[in-house]
């Protein structure tokens, strides 16, 4: 009986281990979203679409076979010989085969084979978007986290507080407005709580939709976090070119358009062919056949336009992305330049607030509160003292915020990897 009892304990143990939700680092829910989002998925399929295609971009235009009556009256009863006629008409069979250029199939292999390029810069692009995503989320929870320790540290403390003053109250060493006060900042904090845990919700059913996960799975998030230091000379035209995907992603089509430049200028090239007919004659005239040699020649001007307006079309659209380039270029460079201002602000206001503001309130804390319980002091200004510290305290977790929401635009802005 006893060994059964120990043997049950020991299951109710190994299943609470077993249901504790998992802790997942940010750096984990990057490498699910990378794995498992189907808008990466819908890019990596796309990307394998347009290299399957690639492959069957230097086939030849489809043979031609025909077959019929060639030059062969209607009256049939000509078509024997007799003595008076030999037979007329012939019943052909033909083959036609045009060869295209070596130089258009190349052309269009290498056009058709560069189209992936592209897709694969928006598929980083969008990855970059999806990560910014998921890492204000996952701070946002990780600050809420923060805010609910608070309150709930600050819950302890109101709820002595409430508890002193009831027993105090019995004594008249209390007055019933602070008790009251006591009472309501109690009842805000407790929203509090429930307004930051309903938010930490949204940001567990965001984080598991980016993972591609059932919205419901419990998991906790890793605490622990970084503040970086940005170096501006990654802000510079050049390095921005190298690392973000739009851009990339612009520079790929205007490469793209270049080989469809080139591909349209083969169009105008001449395209041989060959057709080959046998005829078998009725009566008594010999079998016959035709060999041809055939010829396109599309560089004439009347069959030239189209090609031509192509060209020069891919051309203004070339100018048209290469000043975009140089827009979004400019832009971000402005925007990383402005955030890490903002950033190094923020981070000096951050470390007044930890280093000097909290410490001093939390003197002046403790300094009413020891001179509430020696009955030196009023309960109304221990709750002013603690308002204070607790509204500094939260302010400091939304300069932490902030910081980081800054952090993570500049990274995004960075396309750091």
């Amino acid at each position: 009986m006893i060994n059964s009892k120990y043997y049950f304990v020991l299951v109710l143990i190994l299943s609470c281990i077993t249901v504790k939700a998992q802790t997942l680092s940010l750096e984990e829910v990057l490498t699910n979203i990378k794995t498992n989002n189907p808008q990466l998925k819908m890019y990596d399929a796309d990307i394998q679409s347009m290299n399957a295609a690639a492959k069957g971009a230097k086939s030849w235009m489809a043979p031609q076979v025909s077959t019929g009556f060639f030059m062969t009256p209607y009256n049939t009863q000509m078509w024997k010989a007799d003595e008076m006629n030999p037979g007329m008409g012939n019943y052909m069979i033909g083959f036609t085969q045009m060869i295209p250029n070596a130089s258009k199939l190349k052309a269009d292999f290498n056009y058709m084979n560069a189209m992936s390029s592209v897709e694969a810069e928006n598929k980083n692009y969008t990855s970059n978007q999806l990560n910014a995503l998921a890492k204000t989320n996952y701070y946002q929870w990780l600050i809420g986290n923060k805010k609910i320790k608070i309150a709930n540290d600050n819950l302890l403390l109101l709820e002595y507080m409430i508890k002193s003053m009831e027993i105090r109250y019995q004594y008249n060493m209390d007055k019933l407005p602070t008790y009251y006060k006591a009472k309501s900042q109690y009842s805000i904090l407790e929203n509090m709580i429930v307004m930051l845990q309903n938010d930490i919700s949204q940001k567990r059913i965001m984080l598991n939709t980016l993972m591609a996960r059932d919205k419901n799975t419990a998991f906790e998030i890793d605490p622990t976090y970084t503040l970086n230091d940005f170096d501006l000379i990654k802000s510079d035209s050049t390095s921005l070119s190298q690392n973000r995907s739009d851009v990339k992603a612009i520079e790929k089509t205007i490469a793209l358009n270049q080989l469809k430049i080139t591909a349209e200028k083969t169009k105008l090239l001449p395209e041989f062919g060959v057709k080959y007919d046998h005829m078998f004659a009725f009566g008594e005239d010999p079998n016959q056949f035709t060999l041809m040699l055939m010829v396109n020649i599309p560089f004439a001007p009347w069959s030239s336009k189209m090609n031509k307006a192509n060209i020069n079309s891919f051309k203004i659209k070339n100018e048209s992305l290469n000043f975009q380039k140089q827009m979004i270029l400019n832009e971000a460079s402005g925007m990383i330049s402005g955030m890490n201002v903002e950033l190094t602000n923020l981070k000096k206001q951050y470390d007044i607030t930890e280093k000097k503001i909290i410490p001093a309130l939390r003197r002046n804390y403790d300094t009413s509160i020891i001179g509430w319980q020696s009955n030196t002091g009023d309960l109304f200004v221990v709750l002013d003292a603690w308002e204070a510290l607790n509204m500094a305290q939260m302010d400091s977790l939304d300069k932490l915020q902030a910081i980081l929401n800054t952090q993570i635009e500049i990274e995004k802005q960075l396309e750091t990897k």
